[in-house]
């Protein structure tokens, strides 16, 4: 079944149009009494610990914890305490996977390497970004670790991540494919990392474009995992998943949602580009 309603439409567009535009409800954004949500499992190794309007994700392996994105400012506390009240400790927090290098994705990091010594991972353009002033709202910049490249993996016990390295969005957005199982049956999943078209010039939008065919290309996804909870759903598939009986398909899987997706980005990527070489001539 394809879960992939108007209000998704709907959100894309917003979130491709006009991302990082403050205002009154954006401001709610940063509210912690606004933004908390009780954490909930959506597959057997994988939970969603984030806010109401960016998320956080925590794949559980057999030699530890990963943590996809680190949320910001109060809001940190959000996935901190998500991640203790799903029975989990921090302290396991092997290695934090920053999708990109804006504030609402980064901005807890630092607290996650101060606090309980975990790793953070990212793509060395966007390490670069973080040298230079903050775009929307500062944060605290994160230790320098390890640098992610295209290709490369990571092995956590049984757990491997394999990595894209998909700019547009930032220069250089980490998107990360893994593996979920429902009630033992494996899944492939993809976080892309950015989606945003809040970014301009030709060139950008070009890399963008490119990202999008790469991850047309991949075979077998059958799960998005978006780093901005509206794009996929997903608290409307979480109410649907607690409904679910025997025999029922699990609602994140839905393979026909990831091509539709994939396909109204394209769409709304290849438009920019076009008003953006109208603008030039």
């Amino acid at each position: 079944m394809n879960y992939l309603s108007r209000k998704t439409v709907f959100f894309v567009v917003v979130l491709l149009l006009s991302y990082g535009v403050r205002s009154q409800e954006l401001s709610e954004r940063d509210n912690p009494e606004v933004q908390r949500i009780v954490p909930f499992q959506v597959f057997d190794n994988l939970y969603y610990v984030g806010a109401r309007w960016v998320s956080a994700w925590l794949l559980v392996s057999d030699q530890g914890l990963i943590l996809f994105d680190s949320l910001y400012g109060d809001l940190t506390d959000i996935a901190i305490d998500g991640i203790r009240e799903l029975g989990f400790d921090p302290d396991d927090i092997r290695y934090v996977i920053v999708s990109h290098a804006h504030y609402d994705h980064i901005g807890g990091a630092r607290r996650f390497q101060e606090e309980f010594g975990s790793v953070v991972m990212m793509t060395e353009a966007d390490w670069n970004m973080t040298t230079e002033p903050a775009e929307y709202q500062e944060y605290p910049i994160p230790i320098r670790h390890l640098s992610v490249s295209d290709g490369s993996t990571l092995n956590l016990g049984r757990t491997r991540l394999r990595f894209m390295q998909t700019p547009g969005h930032t220069p250089g957005v980490l998107s990360t494919r893994f593996t979920v199982y429902d009630n033992g049956y494996p899944h492939d999943a993809v976080l892309f990392g950015g989606a945003g078209l809040n970014f301009s010039g030709v060139e950008r939008t070009e890399m963008y474009i490119n990202s999008i065919e790469r991850l047309m290309q991949l075979e077998n996804i059958e799960v998005n995992i978006p780093n901005h909870p509206d794009s996929g759903e997903i608290f409307e598939r979480y109410e649907i998943l607690q409904e679910r009986e025997d025999g029922d398909l699990h609602p994140f899987v839905d393979p026909e949602s990831w091509d539709a997706w994939l396909d109204i980005l394209m769409r709304n990527a290849l438009g920019k580009l076009e008003r953006e070489r109208e603008a030039a001539n």
